[in-house]
């Protein structure tokens, strides 16, 4: 049985092709293409290479080509409906359970395709022929958009009393055309209606460039019409699992490590228009976490840029609470609010790329940032005020995945908080005295730096420093750390020493230690738990569960490498040893 191809769409969209294969080769960046050893034939000279624009890799040793789905059939041995589980598991997908009704549905989905592409077609063409539009080509002038965006985009117009239905009816039954969501049956009038009659479509397309919905806006300012219009959810488009433009956005992250985030096709237009084409829209919807977990595998730094009005306000807000939960210490959320009645649109055909680009660094506010800023606003200086101020900041941060964003993140909030909680009253005269903490301007820059570290050298960090400030009570507990496997050479050494201090039964210090102060400061430094260490210091049940939380940690990361190495290794030899031990391996992934 055929797996859906819209199912085959969604893990390819989900999984980078160098991420999948760089668990088994070991890739280094050239150009737009990454290149490593062959895992097909043992070389010594790198004749393998990975192509995520064009979603491919190429063994000129071995001339081996495909797609993520032949990579993993070629070197785990797997045949494809495996091979798709497989890749499923890693993209977060549910396995897909096949009924006496797939080859119905594989049907309907090429007819739904088809319908698309040809209404697509017709009316694009109409757009650029037909002498009767020349109101929609005025309207796209005024705005600054011309033949070639149109014909980029695809951009298409329909007349106000279209006739498509009747031509493709020829072709296609009634109900699959209802079911596209382009038409619906006026029963006052007994007509098939077309739903983007009188508006200019966006189509918006798959990851590979098929159209499978659109989005419309009327030309005239009619108060009665809605001004933008989206297509109907189907069996085949979820408006919170695509984004306007991705499939060719996308192909610019070879180049580009950050990817814009609007909220029209006339925005994403306008910008590329420009010279900035990493740019996607969501789809008239509030932005959801899968739309972010989508971008960020092409994106390590997403900048939400929403309209300069009351309602992109509201948006930027609602994208923000629902994006968290995805923010990782590799990926960035920042969002970047324009002059008031500015939509991002007009404001580069205004300004210009360069003043935009420069706009966005100086501008762009970390999603936690704008967070608090936005509750803060809204809180009164009371105690009840400011209890629901913390709740809601709590709530917030908990519902993020990454435990040391998490922790982080959660940290930022409640030290801001203290910043405007009183801690002690002296009498009526004297002022409240207030906490010191670091201003927002060191924070941020904190913040940016840890960035350029990897996510398993701030574990490292945060384990050293937890050491660093409770040597005794590690020391009496001593089984609790000689375990824990650190990965980083320098870090390792540090630990190492560390640790044979802690077995030598007397009192120590960090002084005894004699370690490197550049060293020692960059750990106090960048180490993610400081501030909780820095509220309670003396909490020995808070560090021992933090040590916890690392310690699982650096485990799964050790996992994760043994994994790695036994795949590779597996593609090689196709033993049964080395797959009972990835098996076994992955089994214990599972149950962590």
């Amino acid at each position: 049985m055929k797996y859906p191809k819209e199912y085959l769409e969604e893990i390819k969209t989900r999984l980078k092709v160098s991420n999948v294969i760089s668990k088994v080769v070991a890739l280094k960046k050239r150009g737009k293409e990454y290149v490593g050893l062959s895992p097909f034939k043992n070389e010594k000279t790198p004749s393998f290479t990975v192509n995520d624009e064009k979603e491919f890799y190429h063994c000129f040793a071995t001339s081996e080509h495909g797609n993520i789905f032949d990579f993993i059939m070629k070197t785990q041995n797997l045949k494809f409906g495996e091979a798709v589980k497989y890749l499923a598991n890693i993209a977060g997908m549910q396995p897909y359970m096949f009924t006496k009704k797939d080859e119905e549905r594989e049907k309907k989905w090429k007819e739904y395709l088809s319908i698309y592409s040809k209404y697509v077609d017709f009316y694009h063409g109409e757009l650029l022929k037909n002498e009767k539009h020349s109101n929609a080509r005025d309207y796209l002038k005024n705005r600054s958009l011309g033949k070639d965006e149109v014909k980029k985009f695809k951009i298409g117009f329909i007349e106000k009393n279209p006739s498509l239905f009747d031509k493709l009816r020829q072709e296609f039954s009634e109900k699959i055309l209802l079911e596209s969501g382009l038409f619906y049956f006026d029963e006052k009038k007994n007509v098939y209606v077309e739903r983007f009659r009188g508006r200019l479509i966006f189509p918006i397309n798959n990851i590979s460039g098929q159209p499978i919905a659109l989005g419309g806006r009327i030309i005239e300012n009619l108060d009665y019409l809605a001004k933008y219009i989206n297509s109907p959810e189907t069996a085949f488009f979820k408006k919170g699992s695509n984004l306007y433009n991705l499939d060719l956005a996308r192909k610019l992250s070879n180049k580009l490590d950050h990817i814009f985030l609007v909220e029209g096709y006339m925005d994403v237009v306008g910008l590329s228009r420009n010279g900035i084409e990493n740019v996607v829209a969501n789809l008239g919807t509030s932005l959801t976490d899968k739309q972010i977990l989508i971008l960020n595998q092409f994106f390590d730094d997403i900048i939400i840029c929403f309209d300069g009005d009351e309602s992109g306000y509201k948006a930027a807000l609602r994208a923000a609470e629902n994006s968290i939960i995805e923010l990782k210490p590799e990926k960035q959320i920042s969002f970047l609010f324009l002059p008031n009645k500015e939509d991002p649109d007009s404001f580069i055909n205004k300004n210009g790329k360069n003043y935009f680009l420069d706009f966005s660094k100086r501008s762009k506010l970390p999603i936690h940032q704008f967070i608090f800023n936005h509750y803060k606003k809204q809180t009164k200086n009371n105690p009840s005020s400011m209890a629901i101020f913390e709740k809601k900041l709590r709530f917030i941060a908990s519902t993020i995945k990454d435990n040391f964003i998490k922790k982080y993140v959660l940290e930022y909030f409640l030290e801001k908080i203290a910043e405007l909680t009183p801690h002690s009253y002296q009498n009526k005269n004297k002022f409240f005295v207030r906490k010191k903490t670091k201003s927002l301007d060191a924070t941020k820059k904190i913040f940016n730096e840890s960035q350029a570290i990897t996510s398993v050298e701030l574990k490292e960090f945060s384990l050293l420093y937890l050491l660093f400030n409770n040597l005794s009570l590690f020391q009496a507990n001593i089984h609790l750390v000689e375990n824990i496997k650190v990965f980083s050479k320098i870090n390792k050494q540090i630990f190492n020493s560390i640790l044979n201090k802690l077995k030598v039964d007397e009192q120590i210090s960090i002084k005894d230690l004699n370690l490197d102060k550049q060293l020692l400061d960059k750990i106090n430094k960048f180490a993610p738990i400081k501030h909780i260490l820095k509220i309670k210091p003396n909490n020995d049940n808070q560090a021992i569960e933090l040590l916890d939380d690392i310690s699982k940690d650096l485990f799964n990361h050790d996992l994760e490498l043994r994994i790695q190495e036994l795949e590779s290794r597996f593609s090689k030899d196709m033993s049964e040893t080395t797959f009972n031990e990835l098996k076994e391996l992955k089994n214990e992934r599972k149950t962590n």
